[in-house]
């Protein structure tokens, strides 16, 4: 069985929906981020980052102690390799794939963040005239890399070639992509990878997971954003 220290946000969704596609039993742990369950020890022991997701595996490949992962590219690759599915064992196919894995990790993840913060929630607490130049930067940094998502899908069905954990990395980053100030028709070859990729049985099953736990979506109280956006050094001391 895989502990999924978890709360339904896209960097949540990647692990759920993988651990669908791939039929490996799992169990949800909520870890909820809007009240500061992520700043736990107990938490902090399987992800010193004090970020979610995070995994622990009492079934690793091998035998021996649970195996806990943190970062949820790093859990992907984990749990390909677990399952021999959605990663190639040959070199140059294993890193077409992982390229991709860490586009969204180092650019489409953080700039879609940023941009999502920028035009939804800083508006909360801001003077909108205080707030244009990170939304243009942030939104038009997503457009960008949305048009190299798109021109890359112009001629093949997924990112990688096959279905792989690439897609499953970058899927949940483009779901919210009116927060982050984008039109899908603007990107025709993105909008059919997303649309068909969405209508798989796993993606869908793995998106819902959880979803009774965030019944109000949104960071909606001045403890959130305090919790969320006000974070230092000291969380992790």
């Amino acid at each position: 069985m895989i502990d999924l220290h978890y709360w339904p946000t896209p960097n949540g969704w990647k692990i759920s929906i993988m651990l669908e596609e791939c039929g490996l039993p799992y169990k949800l742990v909520p870890v909820n981020i809007g009240t500061g369950e992520q700043f736990k020890p107990e938490f902090l022991a399987i992800s010193p980052n004090n970020r979610m997701p995070a995994i622990v595996d009492d079934d690793p490949p091998g035998g021996g102690a649970p195996v806990s992962v943190f970062e949820s590219g790093a859990i992907l690759q984990y749990l390909a390799e677990k399952a021999g599915k959605f990663l190639p064992a040959d070199l140059r196919g294993k890193y077409e794939v992982l390229q991709w894995v860490n586009w969204q990790m180092g650019g489409l993840g953080p700039m879609a963040g940023q941009a999502n913060h920028f035009n939804m929630y800083a508006p909360q607490f801001n003077p909108p005239e205080q707030l244009t130049y990170g939304q243009a930067r942030y939104s038009n940094e997503v457009n960008r890399l949305f048009g190299v998502l798109n021109k890359r899908l112009a001629d093949r069905p997924f990112v990688a070639g096959a279905y792989s954990i690439a897609d499953m990395a970058i899927w949940p980053w483009v779901v919210g992509f009116k927060n982050f100030g984008q039109k899908l028709e603007d990107f025709p070859n993105l909008q059919k990878w997303f649309e068909e990729t969405g209508e798989r049985p796993a993606v869908v099953k793995g998106k819902a997971a959880g979803a009774e736990l965030r019944k109000t979506p949104g960071i909606n109280t001045e403890e959130q954003r305090k919790i969320l956006f006000g974070q230092t050094a000291s969380v992790v001391r």
